[in-house]
């Protein structure tokens, strides 16, 4: 465990929760970014005999409690995971919250490699909200090389891309998509809800222009990678249905159909976490069903 200390502090066993599973709550440390919570779901019937898939979702402090949200919602996370387990709907598996770090949380999701090609003005107001400047590959790289060898040397993953997701919403929905065209041979699926095209609070084109730019570019080969995508249509969900447009379009263009790529559109759906509660298990069994 020594090649892990420097990035672990200690781990905390919380009760059980919802339906006999457990959430482990592990503060950590890591040389790319802030320090941070992660939280580690666990079926209830998890053993060592067995081997897991493992799914990487962002907002972590966001997706089982509502009574210590900052908007008293949650995803359900647990519910639903408990509900398509039991079903046999889904592969056995193993869920990474990894708690948003608050201020830096756009300069942490926002795809990196984009930046730098969005025009002005547009690049000026993306600018304004991470003063910090952008860092999301040294955030995917704490993931990459920091989290997911300590996830596969503490539980009993398969460690694979084949086995190995990675998911959120808004843009939690971005880096998820970025991550899996990073490092495609870490990641073969990513969900992608509500993504935040705009990048900024208002419409425009520039900066989903360049993120489309993006993906054509280095968008990985459909063998093995599969995508979700979806967005509402009211609150800040009523501004993507133009961007998801144009990169639905790069999708099928690239070879991607019905069995690695879906895209839907939930009319009166809105930006919160109590609506994508409602569609995580098409989600879930779209990315990772049996």
């Amino acid at each position: 465990m020594k090649k892990y200390r420097a990035f672990l502090i200690a781990i905390i066993m919380f009760p059980l929760i919802a339906f006999g599973q457990q959430i482990k709550t592990v503060p950590i440390k890591s040389k790319y970014v802030d320090g941070r919570n992660i939280r580690i779901w666990l079926p209830a019937d998890y053993s060592a005999k067995k081997k897991y898939a493992v799914l990487y979702m962002h907002d972590g402090q966001m997706l089982f409690d509502s009574t210590t949200t900052w908007n008293h919602q949650e995803w359900q996370l647990d519910e639903t995971l408990d509900r398509l387990t039991k079903t046999k709907k889904m592969r056995d598996l193993i869920v990474v919250g990894i708690d948003n770090n608050g201020a830096k949380r756009l300069a942490e999701f926002f795809p990196q490699a984009v930046v730098g090609t969005v025009p002005q003005p547009e690049r000026a107001e993306l600018d304004k909200l991470m003063p910090s400047g952008p860092i999301a590959d040294n955030y995917l790289k704490f993931i990459v090389t920091e989290l997911k060898p300590y996830i596969d040397a503490n539980y009993s993953t398969y460690g694979d891309a084949a086995h190995t997701f990675i998911g959120g919403s808004s843009l939690g929905g971005m880096i998820s998509l970025y991550a899996v065209c990073s490092y495609p041979q870490i990641f073969s699926g990513a969900f992608c809800m509500s993504t935040h095209w705009t990048g900024t609070f208002v419409q425009n084109t520039a900066i989903p222009d360049a993120m489309v730019n993006y993906l054509d570019k280095k968008l990985p080969s459909t063998g093995g990678h599969r995508f979700y995508f979806d967005h509402g249509t009211i609150t800040l969900d009523s501004l993507y249905a133009p961007a998801q447009v144009k990169v639905d379009a790069l999708f099928k263009r690239k070879g991607y159909g019905s069995k690695n790529f879906k895209s839907l559109v939930f009319e009166g759906a809105s930006h919160s976490e109590r609506d994508w509660a409602k569609r995580l298990d098409e989600v879930l069994v779209f990315l990772i069903g049996k």
